[in-house]
């Protein structure tokens, strides 16, 4: 490992301890103020972006000097807009490592469907930026697959309603195929269905599926759980979900390449 490696590591493990500290420490005391007035919730945002300028920024200060001109990232990674999933802090990964996208839900719509935000963005990270990996990461408890099973319940809100159509192959998927025993079962099968079929939406798109082809994109579904952390990634080849552990060679949802990249 070179010395710039280990301390960008040391660097990014000491934040993120702050971070976690900080964040444990102000979120109970917003579920204890849940009802606090709009002034506090705003004050509890400034506090922490003053704790961040004053103490978190100071010992990266040299990277944010290289990121001050040019991005490099890792990898596109694509989830929910809900507020309990923070890929940085998940996958423990430092400023400029991570191309995020989020929306209700972590939908790919379908090339030629919707040329906004995920659309641009995709195309984006891989023509542009050139990112050697796509993950859609979908999470237990997710509002928005709830809605999926329950469409009655976004007649106060037709743009998510139209919005989460992306979202229907899985539904039926579930609806015609899963006994499931109860509505958490049918929760969890529902949102890895749902990942497996914005996965498919993903390779609709040009840019993505010639990257693919030639082995220089890989594709990645996975699903969170906020409860325990345990991640579960979509194996292709055994057309499943896995534990991802590290144990082994990490699950793939991409075919092989059928050309070569030179």
């Amino acid at each position: 490992m070179s010395p710039a490696i280990a301390l960008k590591g040391f660097v990014r493990d000491a934040i993120y301890r702050d971070h976690i500290r900080l964040w444990s420490n102000r979120h109970e005391e917003s579920i204890s103020s849940h009802s606090d007035s709009a002034d506090v919730a705003l004050k509890h945002i400034v506090d922490g972006f003053v704790h961040f300028r004053n103490e978190v920024f100071p010992q990266q200060e040299e990277l944010f000097k290289k990121l001050a001109t040019a991005q490099s990232p890792r990898a596109m990674f694509i989830t929910c807009a809900d507020s309990r999933i923070v890929p940085e802090l998940i996958t423990q990964s430092s400023p400029g490592d991570l191309f995020v996208t989020r929306n209700v839900g972590n939908v790919v719509p379908p090339y030629g469907q919707m040329n906004g935000g995920v659309s641009t963005a995709l195309e984006y990270a891989v023509v542009a930026l050139g990112v050697q990996h796509i993950i859609v990461c979908g999470h237990s408890d997710c509002g928005a697959m709830r809605a999926v099973l329950n469409p009655d319940s976004l007649d106060k809100m037709p743009t998510v309603k139209a919005w989460l159509r992306h979202a229907e192959v899985a539904r039926t998927v579930v609806e015609q195929n899963c006994s499931c025993s109860g509505e958490l079962e049918t929760m969890q099968v529902l949102t890895q269905e749902n990942v497996i079929s914005q996965l498919h939406h993903l390779r609709t798109h040009p840019s993505v599926a010639a990257k693919m082809a030639s082995g220089q994109l890989f594709i990645h579904g996975w699903v969170y759980s906020i409860e325990t952390s345990e991640i579960l990634a979509y194996d292709a080849e055994l057309d499943r979900f896995i534990p991802l552990d590290g144990s082994g060679p990490t699950p793939m949802a991409s075919p092989k390449a059928r050309f070569s990249a030179d």
